[in-house]
């Protein structure tokens, strides 16, 4: 009796503490065991074993040659359903299915003594009625008796499996969603999808993706991994009909993911996965279009047979389907994005074909009308009265002044079309430009302006196109009269560094800073401004940018209301930035030059008396009003058509 008390006074010291294990220990015949009676433990053993209790990190000991189990709360987690029976039993009874891993490793701290390491090392456990795939990251210290000897080993160890899962798998969803975002069609993402699964082998032994008929009748396969699954694990059709192989209808019809168990007893041969396991267990998820409900795809996947198919595994599957239908939704509006981009660059093409074509077929019956109509002005001028013969003058002003719009509309159409024929003549660009504006000091100074020209000479000659270089010119000083009143308008040209700049400044009304960034739009006009006409159709300064880049040049505006605006063109000397093969080309297309005089005679009719209010404003006919405010030029030719049509019967009438 008092030996027993006496056992049972050590056992409360070497089992001290109130934990499970403590108290199992207590209460635990050892008399039986290899370890033998309490009283008989050495020293260090006590000791180790009173560390572990009182830890609450997983801890265990492997004590003597047998490597038999001690252990403490936290480590019971490890055992699994193998607790409490594994206690004081050899490890290699306890652990056979990874003893060839831990078995050296301990035998090893035995005979020499060396404490070891591992991080997230793999060892396979039987705990839970299936071989698992688990991490430990662990240490194997020696414990020395009083003699020196070691007689076990002492281990703290930490399971990672959680973390090396979950981060296997969240490098899998990155991977998916950067090598799907690069596809540009669902097949795209479909392969390139099984691609990033086929990485991640243990977490997804094999995939399918199938995708769905539009009368969800069928299924066809669009790709599987690994390769060599065979048409018979994965068909090439599935009719969903019948009774299909993977619940494709199943998943139809509760519009979820549906387990399929028990491959084996289906299939027969299925493959196998994690530590050489058959696969038993898989997922059908469907595959939506984004933001829908409609299902478009399924997607088959192998469940890991390592691995409980828990709440995180089943949301790795749920997320790998939600990364699918995102990256089908972005090839989809990808794909409708550049259908709509063709779209538009086929009407771009058809307009520019179209306006070149209603260009060529105007441009042919005004020259041939321009001519006999001067002459018939200079033949019946004395035969007419005065009325007739204002008429007559205002058909022939309307008349050229459609010319230069039909001529600038060509122009846009063969640059659209990339047509035009330039030809870059070295110039001397100060005597030209000068002659060019000094066609417009009569009328300048006749409406109470200034006009000064400061172009000096420069040191080498430039390479314009002369006739480009006119329009460029022209349509900025017109522009420049249309809208001063008073004051200066100013030209100037200069070399600065390695180009030459032209500026063309006036005093006018300037412009509201708010239409700066669509001055050079075609067919845009700024409503509400102050003008000697309200008739134009907003191609004159979108020309003229257009005609500055064909020279590898730049224009730039600088305006405030009430103070003027100034346009500067800059020029790059030399040629080395044209083409070649057009310097000092010759011509195959007709020109589209109209004449400074056409320019100046329009310009004209805007100091005459009534010229803003006259019938021949373009903007008082509210349907051109209209049209032009749509942006559509065709309507400002048949405008003129109808002014020019309506004066010859008249004139014609009253000759005849």
């Amino acid at each position: 009796m008092v030996q027993l008390n006496h056992q049972n006074q050590i056992a409360e010291q070497v089992f001290a503490g109130n934990s499970e294990m403590a108290r199992l220990m207590r209460s635990h015949d050892w008399s039986p065991t290899l370890l033998g009676s309490v009283s008989d433990w050495s020293l260090s053993l006590k000791t180790a074993v009173n560390i572990c209790l009182n830890s609450r990190f997983p801890m265990v000991i492997w004590w003597g040659e047998e490597l038999m189990l001690l252990y403490n709360d936290a480590w019971q987690a490890i055992l699994g359903n193998r607790h409490p029976k594994a206690l004081s039993r050899p490890g290699k009874a306890v652990f056979p299915e990874s003893w060839y891993i831990i078995g050296p490793q301990l035998k090893s701290v035995l005979e020499t003594g060396i404490a070891t390491w591992a991080e997230d090392l793999l060892i396979p456990v039987l705990r839970s009625g299936y071989l698992e795939e688990a991490y430990y990251t662990y240490s194997y210290s020696p414990i020395f008796t009083e003699m020196g000897k070691v007689e076990g080993v002492f281990t703290a160890v930490a399971e990672t499996t959680h973390r090396v899962l979950s981060e296997r798998r969240l490098a899998t969803l990155k991977d998916l969603a950067a090598q799907s975002s690069k596809a540009k069609t669902v097949d795209e993402v479909y392969q390139s999808t099984l691609k990033t699964l086929s990485n991640n082998s243990s977490d997804i032994p094999f995939a399918a993706l199938y995708r769905l008929h539009s009368d969800l009748t069928q299924a066809a396969l669009c790709g599987q991994t690994p390769a060599d699954l065979g048409a018979i694990l994965m068909p090439t059709t599935i009719n969903l009909s019948e009774t299909d192989p993977w619940s494709f209808a199943a998943v139809l019809q509760t519009q979820t993911g549906i387990t399929i168990e028990d491959l084996a007893h289906q299939w027969g041969e299925v493959p196998v996965g994690v530590l050489s396991l058959p696969i038993n267990q898989a997922l059908a998820l469907p595959i939506r279009a984004s933001g829908q409900d409609a299902i478009v795809g399924l997607l088959v996947v192998g469940v890991n047979p390592a691995c409980s198919l828990d709440s995180d595994y089943r949301a790795f599957f749920d997320l790998m389907a939600g990364h699918i239908e995102t990256a089908i939704a972005n090839v989809s509006a990808y794909e409708a994005e550049r259908k709509r981009v063709e779209a538009l660059v086929e009407i771009d093409r058809a307009k520019t074909a179209f306006f070149s074509n209603v260009s060529h077929e105007f441009r042919t019956p005004l020259t041939l009308m321009l001519s006999p109509l001067e002459e018939l002005s200079n033949t019946l001028d004395a035969r007419l009265q005065t009325a007739e013969r204002e008429q007559l003058q205002m058909l022939q002003r309307n008349g050229l002044r459609l010319l230069k719009l039909v001529n600038a509309l060509l122009d846009f159409s063969r640059i659209e079309a990339g047509r035009v024929q330039a030809s870059y003549e070295p110039t001397d660009l100060a005597t030209y430009t000068a002659e060019l504006a000094s066609v417009f000091r009569s009328l300048i100074e006749r409406a109470g302006l200034n006009l000064v020209i400061e172009c000096p000479p420069l040191p080498q000659p430039v390479y314009v196109d002369r006739e480009m270089w006119e329009k460029i010119v022209l349509n900025l000083m017109s522009n420049a009269f249309k809208f001063t009143f008073d004051g200066t308008i100013t030209i100037r040209l200069q070399p600065v560094g390695n180009v030459v700049e032209l500026s063309l400044t006036d005093t006018g009304v300037g412009i509201p800073e708010a239409e700066l960034p669509r001055l050079f739009e075609r067919f845009h006009r700024i409503s509400g401004m102050r003008s000697r006409t309200y008739e134009g159709s907003g191609i004159g300064l979108a020309l003229v940018q257009e005609l500055v880049k064909l020279h590898g040049g730049t224009i730039r505006v600088l305006s405030q209301v009430d103070h003027g605006t100034s346009f500067v063109i800059a020029l790059p000397f030399g040629s080395a930035h044209l083409p070649a093969d057009r310097i000092e080309a010759p011509r195959t297309l007709a020109s589209t030059a109209s004449g400074a005089n056409s320019y100046v005679e329009e310009a004209a009719r805007w100091i005459s008396a009534g010229a803003i209010a006259g019938s021949e404003s373009l903007d008082s006919d509210p349907a051109i009003a209209v049209f032009l405010a749509q942006k559509i030029p065709l309507y400002p030719c048949l405008g003129f058509c109808w002014q020019m049509t309506m004066p010859i019967c008249e004139i014609m009438c009253s000759v005849c």
